[in-house]
C-alpha cells in the first residue's frame, strides 16, 4: 500500500492585515514615539511642564491607536485570529488611557515590523513611490505630530524663565505651536528670546509646507475628476466601433446577396441544362433520316458536361451561403 504524499500548506501571509505600506509605517513611527514618551515620563518626573506636554501627546496617541484598532478589527478577514493571535487584544489595551497598559504598544510595534518585513524593503520603497497620494498624506500627518511635540518642548525649554517671556507654561507652548503651524498667528503668545524666535521661524516654515500641501491634497481629492468619470467614454465622440460594425454588416449582407443571386442564377441554369439534356435525349431517340445521329450524340455529351458543371457550381454556392449564415 503506497502512502499518500503529504501536501504542504501554503505559507500564511499577512496581506489581509496589512492596511497599506505608508499607513503601517505611520503607525510604526507613532508607536516608537509613544514608547519614547513613556521613557521620558519615567525619567523626568520632576518637570511638571514637560509631564503635561507628554501627557497631552499621549492622549492624542491613545485616540489614534483606538481608531487604528477599530479599523483593523472591522476590516480583518479573520477577526478572531487578529484579536487573539495577532495581538489585537494588546492594541485595544494599549489605547486605553491608563499608564499601566501603555507598555503593550511594544506588541503593536512588533506586529508592524513583522508585516513590513514580509514585504521586503524593495517592495516597500516601490509602493511608497507609486502610491504617492497616501504616502504624502501620512507624511504630512507625521510631520504635524512631530512638530507639535518637538516644537512645544523646544519653545518651552528656551522661553521658560526668560525676562518678559509670555510662554511659561505647557499649555502656552502647545497653543503657540499649534497656532503657528496652522499659520493663523493670533499674536497672543510669542517668543522673546533669539533661540525662541529661531524655533518659531522653523515652525512657521514647516507649518506653511504642511498646510499648503495638505490644502492641495484636499482640493485634488474633492475637486479632481473621479476615477469613474475619467474611465467613462465620451458621449459626444463619434461611435467608431458602431460605424465599423455597421460597415462590416453591410458588406457581409452585400456579399450574401450577391452569392444568393449567383445561386439562383446557377439553379436556373442547372434546370435549363437538365431540360435541354432531356430534350436532346428524346430528340436523339426520335430523329428521322434527315438528322445526323453523330451530331445528336455530340450535343448530348456537351449538355451533360454543362449540367455537371452547373451542379458543382450550385453546390459550392450553397456551401458559401451556409458559411455566411
Amino acid at each position: 500500500m503506497v502512502p499518500k504524499p503529504r501536501t504542504q500548506r501554503p505559507p500564511r501571509t499577512h496581506s489581509s492585515e496589512l492596511k497599506g505600506t505608508a499607513y503601517e509605517i505611520f503607525i510604526g513611527i507613532l508607536s516608537v514615539m509613544s514608547i519614547v514618551n513613556l521613557v521620558l515620563v519615567l525619567v523626568f518626573t520632576g518637570y511638571e511642564a514637560l509631564q503635561l506636554v507628554l501627557a497631552l501627546m499621549n492622549g492624542l496617541f491613545n485616540i489614534i491607536f483606538l481608531i487604528d484598532f477599530i479599523y483593523r478589527f472591522t476590516t480583518s478577514e479573520a477577526r478572531g485570529r487578529y484579536f487573539f493571535r495577532r495581538f489585537g487584544w494588546a492594541d485595544l489595551l494599549a489605547s486605553v488611557p491608563l499608564p499601566q497598559f501603555n507598555i503593550l504598544r511594544v506588541f503593536r510595534l512588533h506586529r508592524v515590523y513583522q508585516l513590513l518585513r514580509a514585504l521586503g524593503w524593495r517592495e516597500i520603497v516601490r509602493t511608497l513611490i507609486h502610491d504617492r497620494a497616501n504616502s504624502t498624506l501620512m507624511s504630512l500627518l507625521m510631520m504635524g505630530i512631530l512638530v507639535l511635540q518637538l516644537g512645544s518642548l523646544a519653545i518651552l525649554a528656551v522661553e521658560d524663565g526668560a525676562e518678559g517671556a509670555n510662554i511659561d507654561t505647557a499649555s502656552d507652548a502647545i497653543w503657540y505651536t499649534l497656532v503657528t503651524i496652522s499659520t493663523v498667528g493670533y499674536g497672543d503668545q510669542y517668543p522673546v528670546t533669539n533661540a525662541g524666535r529661531l524655533i518659531g521661524v522653523v515652525i512657521i516654515i514647516v507649518g506653511v509646507g504642511i498646510f499648503g500641501t495638505f490644502t492641495g491634497y484636499l482640493a485634488n481629492l474633492f475637486l479632481g475628476p473621479s476615477k469613474k468619470n475619467s474611465e467613462a467614454p465620451d458621449e459626444t465622440a463619434p461611435d467608431t466601433s458602431a460605424d465599423a460594425a455597421g460597415t462590416a454588416s453591410a458588406k457581409d449582407s452585400s456579399d450574401i446577396g450577391k452569392s444568393a443571386a449567383a445561386g439562383v442564377a446557377a439553379g436556373a441554369a442547372s434546370g435549363a441544362v437538365r431540360k435541354g439534356a432531356a430534350h436532346a435525349a428524346s430528340g436523339g431517340a426520335a430523329a428521322d433520316d434527315g438528322g445526323s445521329s453523330s451530331d445528336s450524340e455530340d450535343d448530348r455529351e456537351r449538355l451533360e458536361r454543362l449540367l455537371a458543371q452547373s451542379e458543382r457550381l450550385s453546390a459550392e454556392l450553397r456551401q458559401l451561403l451556409e458559411e455566411r449564415r
